[in-house]
This record gives structure tokens, C-alpha cells and sequence, in this order.
């Protein structure tokens, strides 16, 4: 079963799935300025696009481009923002 989550007024839109190892949601990022928050573990890779992050405890913001990954820590958030559509893979744990 698919579960379809809507943030930020619809600006960011994913869906959740289970792959073979572990839970995943996959998404699309509108152009804007967004902090999130983590539950658990999370890595996040960008697939097309670009997001430019701020990491918890981190005083630079970062910029990732198609094919590469960042980890976010459990119960921590981060900030992200991006000039164009971005789309995402996520997984958690």
C-alpha cells in the first residue's frame, strides 16, 4: 500500500513504500525554503534536481546534485531549499 503525504501547502509531495531492506519515501520539492524534521535516521539522495541543505550543527549550507546522498540524524531537523523542482529518494532507519 502506498501512502501519499502532502507538507508545506503542497509545495512537497512524497510517497511512502517499502523497499526490500528498509522504508523509503520518494518525492518532489518545489522551489522554496523548507526545515524538516526526522523521527528516525534518514538518507536522503537527490535523483534529479538540486537541494541545497543545512545539517544539523553545521554552519554551511551544502548543495547536492543528482546521485548524491546526505544523512540527517534521528531526532534532529535540517534545512533545505532549492530554485528548481527537486525530486528525492529517502530512506529511513
Amino acid at each position: 500500500m502506498l501512502d501519499v503525504n502532502e507538507y508545506f501547502d503542497g509545495k512537497v509531495k512524497s510517497i511512502a513504500f517499502q523497499t526490500t531492506t528498509l522504508p523509503a519515501t520518494v518525492g518532489v520539492i518545489s522551489a522554496g525554503e523548507y526545515e524538516f524534521g526526522t523521527s528516525e535516521k534518514e538518507t536522503m539522495t537527490v535523483v534529479s534536481g538540486e537541494l541545497t541543505v543545512l545539517l544539523p550543527g553545521q554552519n554551511t549550507w551544502q548543495t547536492y546534485g543528482a546521485g548524491e546522498s546526505f544523512n540527517v540524524a534521528a531526532q534532529a531537523s535540517f534545512k533545505a531549499r532549492t530554485d528548481n523542482d527537486t525530486a528525492y529518494l529517502c530512506t529511513y532507519g
